[in-house]
């Protein structure tokens, strides 16, 4: 099991996504008025079922990530692995050009699909797993709990309900589990 320490790998990717975002920023939430009023738009939206917004999750907005409320208390390597998911979605905003990368990440047809934010967090997500692997083995990705816990935000009110189908994403999450390992060279 590895730990990231401040002189090592968290500045290290620090400095790596400065070097490939020239205008990267991390700010935190509460400093931010337009954080604040998303915040406020996301609860009377969901009726009040996005709560934690500004305290628990990181939100990237082109090559800026807020932070939230718990980032201060947070260790080097929960903030690494944040770090190395949202570092995806500037590459994507980067690639597709940040407008319509934010218009297809937004995109919500009927039924509630949000096929494109499902998409970019399926790849954001696939990181956090890599990392996940490296930081706490390979246990860590195939404990139900932490399965579970990344499924729901795909499928409840935690990411606006992107995806309605629960078992596409277990799915998914096997499938891209077993492939990382794979890759790896753990037996499956």
């Amino acid at each position: 099991m590895a730990h990231i320490t401040k002189n090592g790998e968290y500045q290290l990717l620090l400095d790596e996504i400065a070097t490939e975002f020239d205008d990267f920023k991390i700010i935190k939430k509460s400093d931010s008025k337009l954080m604040k009023v998303i915040n406020v738009l996301l609860r009377v939206i969901t009726f009040n079922q996005i709560k934690t917004f500004m305290t628990s999750f990181t939100t990237t907005l082109g090559n800026v990530i807020y932070v939230p409320t718990k980032w201060e208390g947070s260790s080097l390597t929960a903030r690494w692995l944040i770090l190395n998911h949202e570092r995806v979605h500037m590459q994507q905003a980067k690639k597709y050009g940040r407008f319509l990368f934010s218009v297809l990440y937004l995109l919500v047809l009927p039924g509630l699909f949000a096929f494109y934010r499902t998409k970019f967090e399926k790849e954001a997500y696939e990181a956090s797993l890599r990392c996940q692997l490296y930081i706490y083995g390979p246990e860590s990705l195939t404990n139900e709990h932490n399965k579970k816990h990344m499924v729901d935000h795909f499928t409840t009110h935690q990411y606006f309900w992107m995806w309605i189908n629960r078992s596409s994403i277990e799915q998914w999450y096997d499938e891209t589990v077993n492939k990382i390992l794979e890759y790896e060279g753990y037996e499956i």
